[in-house]
């Protein structure tokens, strides 16, 4: 039997296996299908914890969408592993390796931390586009605007909280032929100086709750076309985040809370492989 941890941030929800001490057969397939809302345990994204091997880092962590396909960050995520290890050690600040980097999250107080998503890359090439353009304003109706945050993102930013159905929209627009590797679609409407309102349609695990790396991404992207200021709270389906798209270094910060749910096990061997 397989344990494992529920855990989520802002209703944004995640299985969690350790894998410091021993591997598990955990495939794509068999990922995809433990995802699964009514025949497996069910999350938006499945995270595995492995030693880390690199300089600063307390363990090393691996994200995969609800279709099993690997993704280079999530915000949420990775403030409830934050959470967990500072739990686990005592420290108060952690080292998560990822494929995006190392970030860097210091606790707040228990279940309140705050990540450092590092630095936002708004070239074409990084984010990745299909082909050199101005990523601020991609020939996309709707003028959305794209960064990657370790992942891509395009940001809509819309007259009203309702001018767009991510259920509608989303689908397509994650496999535009703008994406080469898909893309997480934000719908956001600008409240205020230091407000908005976001909803994501994240590729492979479709609608969620919150989306911290999305958050972020359109923090980043209204900051870069002069609608809100540097220090924003974005308010989602499950909650709100305090992101700060920091001035001095590029830095963005990631505040919000980190909950675990509930433990269990598994048996992989009931799982297609």
């Amino acid at each position: 039997m397989t344990g494992f941890l529920k855990m989520h941030g802002l209703g944004n929800d995640f299985v969690v296996v350790d894998e410091r001490v021993h591997r598990h057969d955990l495939t794509p397939a068999r990922i995809a299908a433990l995802s699964d809302r009514h025949t497996g345990i069910g999350c938006d994204q499945f995270v595995t914890l492995r030693p880390a091997c690199a300089e600063g880092a307390d363990v090393f962590v691996r994200f995969f969408n609800a279709d099993g396909t690997e993704s280079g960050a999530c915000g949420n995520a990775s403030r409830c592993i934050a959470d967990l290890v500072a739990h686990e050690t005592g420290q108060h600040h952690v080292g998560l390796q990822t494929r995006a980097g190392v970030l860097h999250a210091t606790i707040i107080r228990p279940g309140l931390v705050t990540v450092d998503m590092g630095t936002p890359a708004p070239d074409w090439a990084d984010v990745p586009l299909s082909g050199p353009m101005d990523t601020l304003h991609l020939p996309i109706a709707g003028d959305p605007a794209a960064v990657s945050m370790g992942n891509p993102h395009a940001t809509f930013f819309m007259s009203g909280a309702d001018a767009m159905d991510p259920c509608v929209a989303g689908p397509e627009l994650e496999h535009h032929p703008l994406f080469p590797e898909r893309a997480n679609i934000g719908f956001a409407h600008v409240t205020g100086r230091d407000a908005m309102r976001l909803r994501v349609w994240e590729r492979g695990s479709g609608l969620t709750r919150a989306c911290g790396s999305g958050a972020c991404a359109a923090v980043v992207n209204a900051v870069r076309r002069g609608l809100v200021d540097r220090t924003c709270t974005v308010a989602m389906d499950g909650g709100e985040l305090t992101i700060t798209w920091r001035e001095s270094d590029g830095h963005v910060l990631m505040t919000g809370p980190a909950k675990t749910s509930f433990t269990g096990t598994f048996n992989p061997e009931d799982y297609p492989r």
